[in-house]
């Protein structure tokens, strides 16, 4: 009895040992050894190639890469081995607890949804994670329920300049003659303060309250509204009181608004004249298109979130002369691409207000200086951890004799080109890894690349905006933008600018791009005026467009923006000869 016992009790080891090295054996998984792809090899000399190739053809393009996915290259220094048929570029998640999980150094696997970035971080750093995941979740969550539908059809964004423009003038009383006026725009000006002391309409009458009324404007209602700040004597508009029915209780009135023609009579005797002229139209000088996709079809008919953000404004606020245009390409969501798209047209215009500023600006043709601070500033406002985004802007500002100039500045694989005088002309660098002038600049400082090596923490980008905890690790990571000279342009150049993030250059070139372009104008000159008026069609909308159905026709993968600037259109519309 005690034997049969005994050998019970030796078979249960016996099956728990075996099972626990099973476990094991699951948990290291031997076989990725032997199915796992071969690490890439990098030519040291074929390390220097452009961004966008000058020299080969739409399907001959020496790449085919993905800022989160694996790097694949169908010519050129990467040779990859993978299964045949389609790869899917994997995003990452946006902000998630796996971020701190599946952390591997394995250069040539691909990275799944499941993955992070491909980095191995200090423990010590795990609990910072942590901490700034379960922030960024919440703030994710918050956006959500913003946002119906976070796979929403993307439109571009025009920053669109509904100004607004008030003017007042006070035409009885002790200050008779005084004059304010203030844009809509001039958010730095508002309110506007009515009153005896330190205010922007300085009345010298004794009838009038230290700070007697306020003039707002609602962004909502797109309207002007005026409100009493409690004032002893009350303020009318039109005859009509709209102080609080309390004067003595100093509480404020309710907003009411205003119109032009309106009079408002403070105390008794001012009387101010109200002149409000608006202007909403949006008109650039030149022919502006805009299109964009995330190419969710590319990927077998699954939804593939738009991380693209493209932009433009014209003119910026209280600045007539000068405007933006810009694409954000985001990584690890789409908030990072939001927040720059935002900040820096913002920034440039805070620059540009300043006179001294514009005035070097257009005596010396340069803005190198504004495009720098304002990448910097915009860096230093964004508080994305877990995302980054590229950032291409292209900032157009006019002379007295309504020439041109533009200027680029840029960080990550969004690229511009220019068309002047029938010479290209390339305005931005590419931040990519595998880039020679990154390459260069990361041995420059102390860490150089190992050969092989195409990554910095799971990412083939070296410059972009965001991404803080990424560059608080590795200081290899940076955000001075490329900057490009001045570009002059004249009327006569059949000019034209070409801004793209990297899905519609994974597929075609800037001498493919050109051709297509050229056809399109070439065709454009031989319509009548009369087609387009009828229509009711941009033509360099319709440009933009023609580009995109290319890149979709030849199966790119990646969300693709478009814009395109004909700085000519003008001409060659009133060029146009009647067709019978």
């Amino acid at each position: 009895m005690e034997m049969m016992l005994l050998e019970i009790i030796v078979g249960v080891l016996v099956l728990m040992l075996l099972l626990i090295l099973l476990l094991i054996f699951l948990a290291c998984k031997p076989w990725r050894f032997f199915f796992s792809s071969r690490s890439p090899t990098l030519k040291v000399g074929d390390l220097d190639r452009p961004l966008v190739s000058d020299d080969v053809e739409s399907n001959e393009l020496a790449r085919n890469y993905d800022l989160e996915g694996a790097c694949y290259q169908n010519e050129g220094p990467l040779h990859l081995s993978r299964p045949v048929g389609l790869v899917h570029k994997q995003r990452l998640p946006s902000t998630s607890a796996h971020l701190i999980q599946d952390v591997v150094s394995e250069p040539a696997e691909e990275i799944s949804v499941d993955q992070t970035f491909k980095c191995i971080f200090p423990a010590e750093h795990l609990a910072e994670v942590q901490r700034h995941v379960r922030q960024e979740d919440q703030s994710h969550i918050l956006g959500l329920s913003q946002e119906n539908d976070p796979f929403q059809e993307f439109v571009p964004k025009v920053i669109i300049d509904q100004r607004s423009c008030l003017s007042l003038e006070v035409i009885s009383g002790p200050s008779s003659g005084v004059r304010c006026s203030v844009q809509s725009t001039s958010s730095s000006r508002l309110p506007l303060t009515l009153g005896r002391v330190s205010s922007d309409l300085l009345l010298k009458d004794s009838e009038v309250s230290g700070k007697h009324a306020m003039i707002n404007w609602n962004m909502d209602k797109k309207k002007w509204e005026l409100v009493d700040m409690g004032s002893l004597n009350g303020t009318l508009l039109n005859s009509q009181p709209v102080n609080h029915p309390d004067s003595g209780s100093r509480h404020w009135g309710d907003p009411v608004e205003l119109t032009n023609g309106d009079i408002i009579t403070l105390g008794t005797t001012s009387n101010v004249y109200v002149h409000v002229t608006s202007k909403s139209e949006n008109e650039t000088p030149f022919g502006v298109g805009m299109a964009s996709d995330p190419m969710a079809l590319r990927r077998g008919g699954k939804k593939l979130a738009m991380e693209d953000v493209c932009y433009y404004q014209w003119p910026l606020p209280g600045i007539d002369q000068f405007g933006v245009f810009g694409i954000c390409d985001g990584h690890g969501g789409v908030a990072a691409a939001n927040s720059a798209s935002k900040m820096l047209p913002e920034k440039v215009a805070n620059i540009l207000s300043d006179s001294l500023t514009r005035e070097r600006v257009l005596s010396q043709c340069d803005a190198s200086e504004v495009l720098r601070v304002a990448f910097s500033q915009t860096e230093a406002s964004m508080n994305n951890y877990y995302e980054g985004c590229t950032a291409t802007v292209l900032l157009v500002w006019a002379n007295g004799d309504e020439n041109f100039f533009a200027q680029c500045a840029n960080l990550g694989d969004s690229a511009c080109v220019m068309n002047v005088d029938g010479k290209q002309i390339k305005m931005t660098e590419d931040h990519r890894v595998t880039s020679y002038s990154e390459r260069l600049r990361i041995s420059e400082i102390g860490e150089p690349l190992k050969d092989g090596e195409t990554r910095l923490c799971g990412l083939n980008l070296a410059r972009m905006l965001g991404d803080k905890f990424l560059k608080q690790q590795d200081a290899r990571f940076s955000s001075e933008p490329y900057i490009s000279e001045a570009v002059h342009i004249n009327q006569a150049s059949g000019a034209f600018a070409l801004l793209a993030s990297d899905g519609f250059w994974d597929v075609i070139s800037v001498k493919k791009a050109v051709q297509l372009v050229l056809q399109n104008l070439e065709l454009l000159s031989t319509q009548t005026r009369e087609r387009y008026s009828t229509d009711g069609e941009n033509p360099a909308e319709k440009i933009a467009n023609f580009l995109l159905s290319e890149a979709r026709t030849l199966r790119t993968k990646d969300n693709t923006s478009i814009i395109f600037l004909d700085f000519d259109s003008k001409s060659r519309l009133s060029s146009c000869e009647p067709v019978s």
